[in-house]
């Protein structure tokens, strides 16, 4: 007999070589009609694979993440026996499960000689899987030696996995048969086709063979599968209301940044609209800060070598800065990174405890060397402006400071209206000290459970992340979901116990001795670049008012009320409102619908009767027509609305 072990801790004793599927069944039937894959001792498995000693056992069902890449990459498979049966003699390279924001489900490369896909091929496919899926059949793993592997790639003249063999070890080869198709797979897969019921086969692309260009280009095939068509036809819908949120698009119509190649990829140009904008959420910021306790200082945007050696940036970071520039016999390098200029300032002043927590913020200008495929819109670029602050505190001080940064995080969540959120705690890997992290083994595991404590103790939710930790300590990843779903990186709150000994920083604690301080790096709001891409997505381009470029717009309904439309105006724009009037020669009617598409929260539509009464007519966006106020009564009601940063009502 052997003990599985599930995950609420009770332990159940079954005949060695059991399945997981059938350990499903014997808790319920529903629940292995539900079951795609498991987790045996953290490692995911088939379900239908026998267990033969004591283990750790999780049940994987769609619900799960494992569950859905199971899922993914058995539907891989599917579609390739349905290529194979279209296309005899096609060849695979790989093709794995895809989750990556909004983009999920799954592409195979393949070799389909001198053939050309096209759409009405998809669809044929998409038919073929179908008809394969309700054939039940099951995922089969066999083991094989290399030899027998070769054996049988050789005989099929596939190139493709016969390299793939090369670099795997005897005793650890797997194929995979479902149907007519085989092949090489380490797994897992779905116990059988069956569940595989919701077919979309996306797009077809071209990949060179291991991201090769002197390679042979294969046709790579994306798609996606659902248990129900039901979810399929709501991710679908779900994708079309992303196009029309894309931050670039929107980007661009509302006039907010712009990209030139005279400038250089990745280099944004923040036009009128984005730079209002970006004042506000610096203004937002600021005031949070200031009430928070920091100390705003500036820095230069380059700083010599030595100081990035000290800070070990260099040889941790090199890849992602800029190459160096020679003066008077120094190299200088570009600004990747605030914290080392304000250790600089730190360090400038002698500090004693009683200085202590000392809290620094800048809206610091960085610039990183992406790759050139890595650049994307506003979420990835070569030069970005940093929400950035540094807090020196000593280790009593630590939790009540990491807690306040935390509770700053959340004070902006409900200001923007992010419901979904969650931390991620990126830990060290201990193999790789030395090489990707600092060779501090003790204070690693120290700070990370420092960290851990106050996530616990404060009940935000988090998940922990191996190898994923800065190069000088732990982090957390705040990852944030927009309105229609899709997952963001906003910013990171890192811990760093490494570089006060690097830049040897001190204070003289209450011993009249000195200490190390702990030192956190925090970005609430991230950069510019990539929080205003995620709002452009959130809001549809329909900003709070508070953050709105242009808040109101006048429109008189003909040249006669211009006048009146003017002192509006100017009434308006005294009182601090950003205002303009649509002096066009054009019906209202045009105006109206010009000024919807632009985004503009408020319309004041004026006429006779408005000029008379000395009042005017308020449209909402994304309302319509709320009726005629006096205009001293709708400025008070915007100038409050303003001021409490409400959101409510934009995000439709």
């Amino acid at each position: 007999m052997i003990k599985i072990t599930l995950p609420d801790g009770s332990v159940r004793e079954y005949q060695s070589g059991i399945t997981a599927l059938e350990i499903a069944k014997s808790i319920s039937e529903g629940l292995a009609r539900k079951v795609l894959a498991a987790s045996v001792n953290n490692e995911v498995w088939d379900a239908t694979r026998a267990i033969t000693s004591d283990a750790s056992l999780k049940l994987l069902t769609w619900d799960d993440t494992d569950g859905k890449s199971t899922f993914w990459h058995s539907s891989a498979h599917l579609m390739a026996e349905a290529v194979e049966d279209k296309f005899p003699g096609a060849k695979f390279w790989v093709g794995p499960a895809i989750d990556n924001g909004l983009q999920k489900g799954f592409y195979y490369d393949i070799d389909l000689g001198d053939r050309k896909l096209t759409e009405e091929d998809l669809g044929e496919l998409e038919k073929k899987m179908s008809e394969l899926s309700k054939q039940n059949n099951a995922y089969q793993r066999t083991e094989r030696s290399k030899a027998e592997a070769i054996a049988y790639f050789s005989e099929k003249g596939d190139e493709y996995k016969l390299d793939l063999l090369q670099n795997l070890q005897d005793g650890t080869i797997t194929f995979y048969t479902q149907g007519a198709f085989t092949d090489l797979c380490r797994g897992p897969h779905i116990p059988s086709t069956a569940p595989i019921k919701a077919i979309k086969l996306m797009s077809i692309a071209g990949a060179y063979w291991k991201g090769d260009e002197k390679n042979k280009q294969l046709t790579r095939i994306y798609g996606v599968t659902f248990p129900a068509q039901k979810e399929l036809d709501e991710y679908l819908t779900l994708l079309e209301e992303a196009k029309k949120r894309d931050h670039r698009k929107l980007g661009k119509e509302l006039g907010i940044f712009t990209m030139d190649d005279n400038v250089g990829p990745g280099l944004v140009l923040w036009m009128p609209n984005g730079t209002v904008i970006i004042e506000e959420l610096e203004k937002l910021a600021k005031e949070t800060e200031r009430e928070a306790g920091y100390k705003r200082v500036v820095t230069p945007h380059i700083a010599k070598e030595s100081m990035y050696i000290t800070s070990g940036h260099l040889p941790y970071y090199a890849d992602s800065m800029f190459p160096p520039m020679e003066m008077d016999g120094e190299k200088y390098y570009l600004k990747s990174m605030n914290c080392p200029h304000h250790h600089k300032i730190f360090d400038a002043e002698q500090k004693s405890y009683k200085d202590l927590p000392y809290r620094l913020a800048e809206y610091g200008t960085c610039y990183r060397y992406e790759q050139s495929g890595e650049l994307f819109g506003l979420m990835r670029v070569r030069c970005l402006h940093m929400n950035d602050a540094h807090i020196y505190c000593s280790k009593e001080q630590f939790a009540q400071e990491f807690k306040a940064v935390n509770d700053m995080y959340q004070k902006y969540f409900k200001i923007f209206g992010i419901d979904k959120y969650v931390m991620r705690l990126s830990l060290h890997d201990p193999e790789k000290l030395g090489q990707k992290y600092v060779n501090e083994p003790e204070l690693w595991l120290e700070t990370e459970a420092l960290v851990r404590n106050v996530l616990i103790e404060t009940g935000v939710p988090f998940v922990e992340v191996k190898g994923e930790g800065a190069f000088y300590g732990p982090k957390i990843d705040v990852q944030i979901w927009s309105a229609i779903g899709r997952e963001f990186t906003l910013a990171t709150n890192q811990v760093d116990f490494a570089q006060s000994r690097s830049f040897k920083l001190s204070f003289t604690n209450q011993h009249n001795e000195p200490e190390i301080p702990l030192i956190i790096h925090r970005a609430p709001l991230g950069t510019h670049e990539r929080f205003i891409g995620f709002l452009l997505e959130h809001y549809a381009g329909k900003f709070p008012v508070w953050l709105a470029p242009l808040q109101v717009k006048v429109l008189p309904i003909s040249d006669k009320f211009m006048d009146y439309a003017k002192k509006v105006e100017r009434t308006l724009f005294a009182a601090g409102i950003r205002v303009e009037v649509d002096d066009r020669n054009e019906k209202i009617g045009k105006k109206i619908r010009d000024t919807e598409l632009a985004r503009v929260p408020y319309m004041l539509v004026v006429g006779e009767k408005d000029m008379n009464e000395g009042k005017v007519s308020v449209r909402r966006q994304g309302k319509g027509d709320i009726g005629m106020q006096e205009l001293d009564v709708f400025m008070a009601g915007i100038l409050e609305e303003i001021k409490e940063r409400r959101e409510e009502g934009n995000m439709e």
